[in-house]
């Protein structure tokens, strides 16, 4: 398509439209057109704003607005976050290196961070031992036992005719005979046996505490 005449541009057609520069460099895209200058945008995280005056415009072809300025043009005179105040007078468009300019725009905002605190939990595991004792324990049991003892039983008795001789020598004093006797004693011994087993287990158990901390909360301001 043929370049249009400047002054018959339709100036709301230019929106979202591609900007170009003098030497066909990219600047970016229009978005809207303010007082006498057309507003460029380019990039998509770190945009930048052109404020171009409209008298730079050299045509528009219906998809393409051509400005008969350089990128670096751009750049150093009308590269700003701010609208201009004033006509085309370039020497009070804002710059985009004005420090200046930017600092007049924000000496009216002050940011303040509001911070507070958060809990973090996490477990530690700690080791500890469970002591189980085993000791003897006396208990006394009794037990009925059968025991046999010899007894001695003196029974007199008449000899007989043929038993009436005797060589014994006749007795002249105390005699003492001798008879051993027999018993039984009972006599205990200990003999240990298993009884019966302890099976002794550990299984993890869980169970739900409360854990709180001091934390700081959202800050809070108050006029002095």
């Amino acid at each position: 398509m043929e370049a249009r005449d400047t002054t018959n541009i339709d100036w709301n057609d230019i929106v979202k439209k591609e900007a170009r520069g003098s030497s066909n460099e990219h600047l970016g895209e229009v978005q809207e057109v303010v007082k006498d200058y057309v507003l460029v945008q380019r990039g998509i995280l770190n945009k930048e704003k052109f404020y171009i005056p409209r008298d730079l415009v050299e045509s528009y072809d219906g998809n393409v607005l051509r400005f008969r300025i350089s990128e670096d043009d751009a750049k150093n005179k009308f590269l700003t976050e701010y609208q201009p105040h004033s006509s085309t007078d370039e020497s009070s468009i804002p710059r985009g290196n004005d420090e200046s300019t930017i600092k007049s725009a924000e000496e009216d905002e002050t940011m303040v961070p509001i911070t507070e605190e958060g809990l973090d939990v996490s477990k530690r595991t700690s080791a500890q031992e469970a002591t189980i004792i085993k000791e003897p324990v006396i208990e006394t049991k009794t037990i009925e036992v059968s025991l046999t003892h010899e007894e001695i039983s003196i029974k007199r008795r008449p000899v007989s005719g043929a038993n009436t001789a005797t060589t014994e020598r006749p007795v002249e004093s105390k005699t003492e005979i001798k008879i051993p006797l027999k018993k039984e004693e009972a006599e205990v011994t200990k003999r240990p046996y298993v009884k019966e087993e302890l099976v002794v287990r550990k299984k993890p158990a869980t169970e739900t505490r409360r854990v709180s901390g001091g934390n700081k909360g959202e800050s809070k301001f108050k006029r002095l």
